[in-house]
């Protein structure tokens, strides 16, 4: 059964086609790079991983609450549609609205992997595209995890959101080789890491769900790494004009992905009213401070790379998440990589238990 079975209903246009613009970058220059971005694409040939093995995918998946989650952290939770719902009408909205959730991370790295072959081609440094070659194949990786989860374990896709899909279109025709980098690294991939973090926490310990996210996460804590070493010496050298220009990209950008989290698309499939469903998910304690939480990877970073001027801390206060500011986002970083870590090594000892009680029993019928 091909993915167009899958799909709540088929995209228009079922191919999307993104006019790219910007000069090829070839260097002559094959010295040693900068320390730190050799040393994250040493990292990232090391952290290689197939999903195909690295991921237990004969586990079993509730696929009326496929991710697990709470019911508390349904956007219509305490509602009167939810109120209103019998069991099996609320099983309907758990499986859609993860389904809609776990599509967008699909399609948002389906745009990581074409920005990170993009940088490639665009970056005038050879140490970046090193690295981002290693990144355009996690990505790759992102994409094939993500899809056999909602196909196979799933059975529904959503189409890309509109407000992401603004969002690809801007960074991908934007002919300034560091576009691709504070669009996707920086905003789209800081994004992301928060929301997969949530889920990750929320979800079961023994969950596929959990597996697929913190392995996920474990890559995309290098990717966002990437774009502030490689903007932050960059941006300290533009002009006002410059710096005014990415910074007025940003407010836009982030305004867009906090409003591409309202899941207005679900609420439509279902049937609902979209009008009095988006007004509860606009208002609701728990959404606002999920919406809040999607920023403490990207406002400290963007303040790192110099992107701070009078614009932006006005938006980021707009929008509440101002103190994030003062976030220690290498930490941050590392908790998500050591999660992976943790996960890896009680999979790998759960494995030799299994094997141990195996032998035993092989044993013991001989």
């Amino acid at each position: 059964m091909s993915s167009r079975d899958k799909y709540t209903h088929i995209p228009e246009p079922y191919s999307w086609q993104v006019p790219s613009v910007g000069d090829a970058r070839f260097t002559w220059e094959y010295d040693d790079g900068r320390a730190r971005l050799l040393s994250l694409y040493q990292k990232g040939k090391e952290k290689q991983w197939d999903a195909q093995s690295r991921i237990d995918w004969s586990q079993d998946v509730d696929p009326l609450n496929p991710i697990g989650l709470p019911d508390e952290f349904h956007p219509l939770f305490g509602s009167p549609m939810w109120d209103a719902a019998d069991d099996a009408r609320r099983a309907e909205f758990r499986r859609h609205s993860q389904s809609w959730q776990f599509s967008q991370f699909l399609h948002g790295e389906q745009g990581a992997m074409v920005c990170a072959a993009k940088i490639v081609e665009v970056v005038p440094d050879m140490d970046a595209k090193f690295y981002a070659a290693t990144q355009t194949m996690d990505e790759a990786r992102h994409v094939e995890t993500f899809a056999k989860f909602l196909q196979d374990k799933v059975g529904m896709v959503y189409p890309v959101n509109t407000n992401l899909t603004a969002l690809l279109e801007d960074t991908l025709r934007d002919s300034r080789w560091d576009m691709p980098y504070l669009g996707m690294q920086v905003l789209i991939e800081g994004l992301a890491l928060a929301a997969f973090g949530v889920l990750r926490d929320l979800t079961p310990p023994s969950s596929l769900a959990k597996q697929l996210l913190a392995y996920v996460m474990q890559d995309e804590a290098r990717h966002v790494a990437f774009g502030r070493i490689s903007l932050k010496d960059y941006y300290a050298a533009l002009t006002t004009a410059e710096r005014d220009e990415r910074e007025e990209f940003v407010v836009q950008a982030c305004y867009l992905m906090r409003d591409r989290f309202r899941g207005e698309e679900v609420f439509e499939t279902l049937g609902l009213d979209v009008k009095e469903c988006s007004e509860w998910v606009e208002h609701s304690p728990l959404m606002i401070q999920f919406r809040s939480h999607l920023f403490s990877r990207i406002v400290p970073i963007v303040k790192d790379i110099g992107l701070w001027g009078d614009k932006v801390q006005k938006a980021f206060a707009d929008m509440g998440v101002l103190d994030m500011a003062t976030f220690d986002i290498d930490a941050l970083m590392k908790a998500d990589e050591d999660q992976a870590d943790a996960l890896e090594k009680a999979h790998a000892e759960m494995a030799v238990r299994v094997d141990e009680v195996n032998q035993a029993i092989a044993a013991g019928a001989n």
